[in-house]
């Protein structure tokens, strides 16, 4: 078993590496302007009518679906770091997958103007723009309750010390990092052949969100083998919990979504902050009773 904890590691840890080097952001960075730029002329000659053929009905009208596009690439990013965090601790996770749910309430709203005509004109299009505003509040609010939820998660202690233990600990959720990358993955080149075929994409973060819920579980039950205290077991399963409200929110209909988001928000502010104050190690009330 010994072994395959090594194999795991080393996998693992190159993979990670690559994909933070500040040479590898860059040229992500660089892509998505590439990108970004060739969707706005492919669209306006779209526009012009110089595309035509059976490329034609796969290509949008409106400039807006070229910020959709970026952002949806951004997202996409997004979850690929969400996936190399998975072996640090489930908190730091739970904040990450909060940051995405951010991200995906702000593409809604600018994919909400798509509705819009060009020039842009509210009249007529009054829902779509109760629609954006609620995304984009919604985004704001989860944004601030991260910012709270930073703070609390630094007084979290952590239960398990250096040594083996810890090393099995992380190359388990190493395993299951390596597992959701390749799903992932296949699940990326399955819309994309859907999309090649002329056929319609399903929706591929809200899938691939409710295939998050089952490896936090899963990440709840390796925790468990480790740290089977009480107070730990309780709180990974609470911020599962909240991830399964994330989830919710995402297949949520316009203005619930939003609700339901900041709800989840501060169910994870408000766990962390009451395991900080009566189970950390560092409470008072911990010492008292010790």
């Amino acid at each position: 078993m010994h072994k395959i904890y090594d194999l795991v590691t080393f996998t693992f840890d190159p993979l990670h590496h690559f994909w933070e080097k500040d040479s590898t952001q860059r040229a992500v960075a660089g892509f998505l302007v590439v990108v970004f730029v060739l969707a706005l002329i492919v669209i306006e000659m779209k526009r012009q009518g110089w595309i035509t053929g059976q490329l034609a009905p796969m290509i949008p009208t409106s400039h807006f679906m070229a910020i959709n596009l970026a952002f949806t690439l951004v997202l996409v990013l997004e979850v690929v770091g969400l996936i190399f965090t998975l072996p640090c601790s489930i908190s730091k996770s739970v904040g990450k997958q909060f940051e995405i749910l951010a991200l995906i309430l702000l593409r809604d709203a600018f994919k909400t103007l798509a509705d819009f005509p060009e020039p842009i004109a509210i009249t007529g299009h009054e829902t779509e723009l109760w629609m954006l505003i609620s995304d984009g509040c919604g985004a704001v609010v989860i944004f601030c309750l991260l910012g709270v939820y930073g703070l609390l998660r630094r007084n979290l202690d952590e239960t398990l010390k250096g040594g083996t233990p810890l090393f099995k600990f992380v190359a388990a959720k190493k395993l299951v990092a390596l597992v959701m990358l390749a799903i992932f993955v296949g699940m990326g080149l399955q819309n994309g052949l859907h999309v090649l075929r002329g056929e319609h994409p399903y929706h591929f973060f809200k899938n691939f969100y409710t295939v998050l819920i089952f490896s936090d579980i899963m990440l709840v039950l390796i925790a468990q083998r480790f740290l089977p205290e009480f107070r730990a077991v309780f709180r990974n399963s609470g911020f599962a919990l909240a991830t399964l409200l994330i989830r919710l929110a995402l297949t949520a209909p316009p203005f619930y979504n939003v609700a339901i988001g900041i709800g989840s928000a501060a169910f994870a502010c408000l766990l962390t902050l009451v395991y900080n104050i009566f189970y950390s190690s560092n409470s008072k009330y911990v010492q008292r009773r010790t």
